[in-house]
């Protein structure tokens, strides 16, 4: 008898129309949806990468704003950058470059 009684009203819970339309909501809203919990977790990791990459380039938009500014302000600097990246000399200096070969 006891289980009767509570096999009825787990029928008369899942009539209820409240509840199946709670239920056919919820279902739908996590799985169906254009807006699904899958798809929001992929815009979130998609939002982090690209937090990520904007600090990463303003960290270097910074770096070369500064090196800019060195460069237009430090002869010396523009004249060690010349010298390093261009290999640029003097009329009355000799330049050695150096290779180095990687060992086997």
């Amino acid at each position: 008898m006891h289980y009767f009684v509570s096999m009825e009203r787990l029928l008369s819970i899942i009539r209820n129309k409240y509840i199946i339309a709670s239920v056919a909501f919820t279902v739908w809203m996590l799985f169906f949806d254009r807006h699904d919990v899958a798809t929001q977790y992929g815009y979130y990791s998609q939002l982090k990468e690209l937090r990520a990459e904007k600090e990463f380039y303003t960290t270097e938009i910074d770096k070369v704003t500064n090196a800019i500014h060195d460069l237009n302000t430090d002869p010396q600097a523009l004249q060690r950058v010349a010298r390093e990246k261009y290999k640029m000399k003097k009329e009355n200096e000799d330049i050695f470059v150096i290779i180095e070969e990687e060992g086997e």
